[in-house]
């Protein structure tokens, strides 16, 4: 991995109820939680595993930003 910066971009699946990885940095990372604040807990330990897996160089710290999306919807309507 030659990035100084681990991306991770995470998306809300509202049927599902879970928060998962959609794209990231690391090849294979894929995950997923009920909370983005479960998900952000299982980053490290599942990147780690990918890394290493991988035979990538050790490194004391690597930053990952997390980048997050979900969306609703709002019903307009008129009042007669």
């Amino acid at each position: 991995m030659s990035s100084s910066v681990i991306v991770v971009k995470a998306a809300h699946d509202p049927e599902a109820g879970v928060w998962y990885v959609e794209s990231s940095d690391v090849a294979g990372l894929s995950l997923e939680a009920s909370t983005l604040e479960s998900l952000i807990e299982k980053l490290p330990g599942a990147i780690l595993d990918l890394l290493d897996e991988g035979g990538a160089e050790s490194l004391l710290e690597v930053p990952v930003e997390l980048i997050a999306h979900a969306s609703t919807r709002v019903r307009l309507g008129r009042n007669a």
